[in-house]
């Protein structure tokens, strides 16, 4: 099965082009107003219509209230809610629920322990996400995008029961590798594909979507 790829974080319709140009199986959209990725349900709204039928828009959020992903959902015609907070399984089941939509939940790894919650969130959620868990020492750290990597050997038979991502820190140079030492067989890329926090740079994109493609 080839890789596929999410390149999270657009804001612009020429960083959508070049995703969808380049074979991008996923989009995100970050509905989460600290990160310099984050757009706005208007913002969102104009911009998914320039995403080609195929391509699954994803909108990404950092523990939503239902108002919130109620608006996005319907008005980017959303096609699948990515949780990266510190939403529950229960929560998680009851907004898989809510929006109608299948939901993936991300969980941040550091070390063998926290791959302990994966079997609950397995039974309620439709895809999980694994990206590096933000560092306690960095007190601006976002839940996500902070371009850091994890020992990828943690994910190495790691039975999930559902399809799964990798995230963090992926770039041109090291996404080789990551795939080939975690098994991943979706990968999500933002901060490196950027020439500056929250700036898509859209030879960045193409070529890290031929590299992924030549996988």
């Amino acid at each position: 099965m080839p890789v596929e790829s999410k390149i999270c974080g657009l804001k612009t319709s020429e960083a959508i082009a070049a995703a969808a140009d380049g074979g991008a199986a996923y989009v995100g959209f970050v509905f989460f107003p600290p990160s310099p990725r984050a757009v706005t349900v208007a913002e969102a709204s104009e911009l998914a219509p320039e995403v080609p039928d195929g391509i699954v828009k994803t909108g990404v959020f950092v523990d939503p209230d239902d108002r919130l992903l109620s608006e996005a959902v319907s008005g980017a015609n959303l096609e699948l809610v990515q949780l990266h907070g510190n939403e529950n399984p229960e929560r998680v089941a009851e907004i898989r629920r809510l929006t109608g939509v299948p939901v993936m939940k991300a969980i941040k790894v550091a070390e063998t322990s926290d791959l302990a919650p994966v079997h609950a969130f397995a039974a309620v959620a439709d895809r999980l996400l694994f990206d590096a868990k933000p560092p306690k020492t960095k007190a601006d750290a976002l839940p996500g995008g902070n371009a850091l990597a994890f020992d990828w050997t943690l994910l190495q038979g790691v039975d999930c029961q559902v399809p799964w991502f990798l995230s963090g820190g992926l770039t041109i140079d090291n996404v080789t590798d990551a795939v080939t030492i975690s098994g991943a067989g979706f990968v999500d890329v933002s901060s490196g594909v950027e020439s500056a926090p929250g700036v898509k740079d859209p030879a960045l994109i193409k070529r890290f979507l031929d590299k992924v493609a030549s996988l």
